[in-house]
C-alpha cells in the first residue's frame, strides 16, 4: 500500500532525464515546463482501434488488496484515511487541484489519468503491448500520472488535451500543463500540432514553472 510519505519521497527523488530519442542538444537537463514542451515530439494524432478495455485497470499489482483507485485516495487523503475490510476508502480529506474543492467522501471523487487513455492510445499506446498499457493506466510511481478530482471535473475533461481543456481553477494551469508534458515524456508520447501550440502559450505564461519526471521502464513495469 502506498502511504503519503512514501508517495511524498518518491516524487523528491524524481530523477530528470531526456526523451530517449532525445538529440544532444535536448539532452540538457529538462528543469522547467518550457524545456519540455521544446522537446516533446510532434505527431499526427489517430484513434483507430481504440477501446478503452485495451487499458486494463484498476488493478492490484503489488497483491495487497488495494487496487489502483484504492492507492491512490489513500495515498491523496490529507488526513489519516479511512479503510474498511477489503481495503475500501470510505472517509478522508481530499483537495481537488482542478478546481479547488475539498471533499471527505470518496464518492464525489474520480482517478483521472493526467494523459487520459484514448489520448494516451492516439499518441504512441496504440503501438505498445497490454503489459505496457496497463502500467500506464496504473501508474503509481510518479507524483501526478493519477490524480484524485472532483467526478465533475473529470467528465469535463473527458478525453481532451490541453488545447480544449484546461483545470476551471485558473492558478492551477501551470501546474496541469507540466503534469501533463511531465506524464508524455515518462511515457515517451506524441503530441499534435494544437496541443503543441497551447503548452507553449501557457509556457510563455507560466515562467519557470518546474517540470521532473523519469521514464517509465521499457516493459512498463
Amino acid at each position: 500500500m502506498i502511504t503519503n510519505v512514501v508517495r511524498g519521497l518518491a516524487a523528491a527523488a524524481l530523477t530528470l532525464v531526456p526523451l530517449l530519442a532525445a538529440t544532444p542538444a535536448q539532452a540538457a537537463e529538462i528543469t522547467t515546463l518550457a524545456d519540455g514542451v521544446r522537446v516533446l515530439p510532434l505527431a499526427a494524432e489517430s484513434r483507430t482501434g481504440y477501446e478503452r478495455s485495451s487499458f486494463k485497470h484498476w488493478v492490484d499489482a503489488d497483491k495487497d488488496s488495494c487496487n489502483t483507485r484504492m492507492e491512490v485516495l489513500i495515498a491523496e487523503s490529507r488526513i489519516a484515511p479511512t479503510v474498511e475490510a477489503g481495503c475500501k476508502v470510505t472517509a478522508g480529506e481530499w483537495y481537488s487541484y482542478y478546481d479547488g474543492l475539498t471533499l471527505t467522501a470518496p464518492g464525489g471523487l474520480d482517478i483521472d489519468h493526467m494523459v487520459p487513455l484514448a489520448e494516451a492510445w492516439d499518441s504512441g499506446a496504440s503501438q505498445w503491448t497490454p503489459a505496457r498499457r496497463e502500467a500506464y493506466a496504473n501508474d503509481l510511481d510518479a507524483e501526478r500520472s493519477l490524480v484524485a478530482v472532483t467526478a465533475k471535473t473529470n467528465r469535463s475533461k473527458a478525453d481532451q488535451d490541453p488545447s480544449t481543456w484546461l483545470p476551471p481553477l485558473a492558478d492551477a494551469r501551470c501546474t496541469y500543463a507540466a503534469d501533463w508534458v511531465a506524464t508524455k515524456l515518462r511515457w515517451g508520447l506524441t503530441a499534435d500540432q494544437p496541443e503543441a501550440e497551447a503548452l507553449t502559450a501557457l509556457a510563455e505564461t507560466c515562467g519557470n514553472q518546474p517540470l521532473a519526471y523519469e521514464l517509465a521502464a521499457e516493459d512498463g513495469k
